[in-house]
């Protein structure tokens, strides 16, 4: 086929484009709502019938809240600190983070968060695994009948992996998210995760009736945004920073070109990284965000726009700690408020933000996702570069 259907199905909206293979042209798009309630294929076909053109399918999905991670480490600043950036950047929300050797009241704890996945770190390769050992231990021992991903020391993964499948765990073992001190190496466990999120979770979320939506789907929302602004970064050579307000979450990307003369903390510096806040939105998490707010003593919102703002601006100064922004030459914004009329006035809030106590890039190009074409690079980049690449022209 010349053509390719992209489709995003969200917790609120399903979206659809349809794209021209040859050069990334964007033919049409359309959305439906989601009906997460009764079979997320309704609305998926909704969606695609209303394009009035067809294509291989290349579908994400974050309905049904979706991919919920649990990250069990060595230590907190460090090993637990990567696996927790790795399974950002894989798209997961990480809903519970443990670090050191697990007993009872942790494992209530983590049961308690009602994880998806677990991913199990700890140790650099050659260093201490004798924590990891105890954790997949306790893990294979109680009860917890969750995918688990195994990302630690390489000296004892297979070691470890091997405990939890012999109790009848699905693992998945793969390359350390932390191999020596300050190397962050998140791309094995980032795949991993896609994997089991894929083979795992989608079905389990029961959000359609047989096989045929999980077999569509390629990865969570978030993980496809992150490529999408990857290609960017790579084709344009450029640093780039993307804010998405949605009603439950915001959710903040960046790319940056990489400088290694930058000293790296100890948990690996990340030149692509993915943060969520699950307390800032413009709808589900509106409290919060007004909360959050008036402690950080910005002006209390009240409209959906001053909400955005607020959100987007407190997001930022998070997702910033630890980050040099400055050489940001793109900042784009993202999600249904700001695509509505509201972008301009949340990324001048964002741009002149002073109070947060990082630099924001004061000479980048300010643009809104209109197309809301980020999510549909990210799907084609792997199989499609150059459409993928033509999607982004006018991002």
């Amino acid at each position: 086929m010349t053509n390719a259907v992209c489709v995003d199905v969200g917790s609120t909206y399903t979206k659809a484009c349809l794209v021209d293979l040859a050069d990334g042209t964007l033919i049409t798009r359309s959305e439906a709502p989601t009906t997460a309630s009764t079979d997320v294929l309704t609305g998926l076909d909704a969606a695609v019938s209303a394009l009035g053109g067809t294509g291989r399918m290349y579908v994400c999905s974050s309905a049904g809240g979706g991919l919920r991670l649990a990250v069990v480490g060595y230590e907190a600043l460090v090993t637990a600190e990567a696996g927790h950036r790795a399974g950002l950047s894989a798209g997961a929300q990480v809903v519970h983070v443990a670090a050191g050797p697990l007993d009872g009241s942790l494992i209530a704890e983590l049961k308690a968060a009602r994880p998806d996945v677990i991913l199990l770190v700890g140790g650099t390769d050659g260093g201490d695994g004798e924590v990891l050992l105890h954790n997949a231990r306790r893990l294979a021992t109680a009860r917890v009948r969750l995918p688990v991903v195994v990302a630690g020391n390489a000296e004892v993964r297979d070691e470890a992996a091997a405990l939890l499948t012999d109790r009848g765990l699905r693992v998945t073992a793969t390359g350390n998210v932390l191999p020596r001190i300050g190397v962050l190496d998140p791309g094995p466990a980032r795949a991993a995760i896609r994997d089991v999120f894929l083979r795992h979770v989608i079905g389990g979320k029961r959000l359609s009736k047989g096989g045929r939506f999980p077999s569509l789907v390629r990865a969570a929302t978030p993980d496809a945004v992150l490529a999408g602004v990857e290609l960017l970064a790579d084709t344009t050579g450029t640093g780039v920073l993307v804010v998405d307000v949605g009603g439950a979450t915001t959710d903040v990307y960046s790319a940056l070109v990489p400088d290694e003369s930058l000293f790296a903390d100890v948990a690996g510096h990340q030149w692509r990284s993915r943060t969520v806040e699950g307390d800032l939105g413009v709808a589900v998490s509106a409290a919060s965000t007004v909360s959050a707010a008036v402690a950080a003593r910005l002006d209390p919102p009240s409209s959906p726009p001053e909400l955005a703002a607020a959100a987007a601006i407190l997001a930022l100064r998070r997702h910033a700690r630890g980050r040099d922004l400055s050489s940001v030459t793109r900042v784009i914004g993202s999600g249904g408020v700001l695509r509505h009329g509201s972008g301009d006035f949340v990324l001048d809030a964002v741009m002149g933000d002073t109070g947060g106590g990082w630099a924001p890039p004061r000479t980048a190009r300010r643009m809104i996702d209109s197309r809301y074409v980020l999510a549909a690079a990210g799907l084609l980049a792997a199989e499609h570069p150059v459409a993928a690449a033509g999607l982004l022209t006018d991002v």
